[in-house]
């Protein structure tokens, strides 16, 4: 290979290199919102029970990565999905510092209470809406900003509850976990400190009507019992990089294995939504940002 050779070489890759970072940075996590589609019957689920769902996780409220404006457009294009139950999966304060505002609570909350479901909507926290909230962390409790925002405007907020609902007059559960993640170490604390109580949640539920878990992280699965039909977690954003099915970095002590999308293991069911925001760096490439609309029965 020639001089002219290299530097033509060398320059077609510098400009692939270019382009491949723009649209990581610039057009996917901003742009290529997509309406993920899962339909199927889960374990233990009551004949004649059709249950329409639409799972929001990871939004990461932000500017200009994920501003209100943005957040007004993902709630609009929920509501014309016309779910029976919308979900929250966590994780609404942004955990990234290259960002030109980190948007408060009562904002993006506002936001959201336009969310519109016959059955309701349900929240849980992520870990960022715990470790971004510094007088929780040094106080080593809650309530945090995150959970009372929800709240203030008519969100359930589900930390370690269950709630019993009915969809022509059939019954079905909603238990949400607390974050296992809350705490991060400290001289005190030298380990992660979660507010997940499993157990404790589920004992709540009385009948056999099916269960539906909606628990941040996915690493809590191989503890869910075969009681649960369906768990349903985000936290992973499907890795943000994700290559033929495979993410290099996964934020859970599992790796791929539970990094993205519908999971069977012996018999029980996990869904990992690919989540809407980013952290850490505002990149997406292979992920694209989602709306996860389950079809249950």
């Amino acid at each position: 290979m020639n001089r002219r050779q290299f530097m033509r070489v060398f320059g077609l890759g510098a400009l692939a290199s270019t382009l491949l970072g723009a649209y990581a940075v610039a057009i996917e996590p901003l742009y290529r919102l997509r309406i993920t589609r899962h339909a199927f019957t889960p374990p233990r689920w009551t004949p004649g029970l059709k249950l329409r769902l639409a799972v929001l996780a990871d939004i990461h409220a932000c500017d200009p990565w994920m501003s209100v404006a943005r957040i007004e457009r993902i709630v609009a294009e929920t509501n014309a999905l016309e779910p029976d139950v919308i979900l929250l999966l966590g994780d609404y304060l942004s955990g990234m510092t290259l960002v030109t505002r980190h948007i408060p609570p009562s904002e993006w909350a506002a936001v959201l209470a336009g969310l519109d479901a016959p059955l309701g909507h349900y929240a849980v926290l992520g870990n960022h809406d715990w470790w971004e909230d510094e007088t929780v962390q040094e106080r080593g409790s809650g309530p945090t900003r995150a959970g009372q925002a929800l709240d203030a405007v008519g969100i359930t907020h589900l930390e370690n509850r269950a709630l019993r609902l009915e969809k022509d007059s059939k019954p079905f559960w909603i238990a949400g976990l607390g974050d296992q993640l809350a705490f991060t170490p400290t001289s005190r604390h030298r380990t992660w400190r979660g507010m997940d109580d499993l157990p404790g949640t589920l004992a709540q539920i009385t009948d056999d009507a099916p269960a539906l878990l909606v628990a941040h992280e996915p690493d809590i699965f191989p503890k869910v019992p075969e009681r649960v039909s369906l768990t349903l977690s985000g936290h992973t954003h499907g890795g943000q990089v994700r290559l033929f099915g495979y993410s290099p970095i996964v934020p859970s002590r599992y790796g791929n294995r539970y990094a993205y999308g519908h999971v069977v293991e012996e018999g029980r069911h996990l869904l990992v939504s690919g989540g809407l925001g980013c952290s850490i760096a505002p990149i997406r490439f292979g992920s694209r940002p989602e709306i996860v609309l389950m079809e249950l029965g």
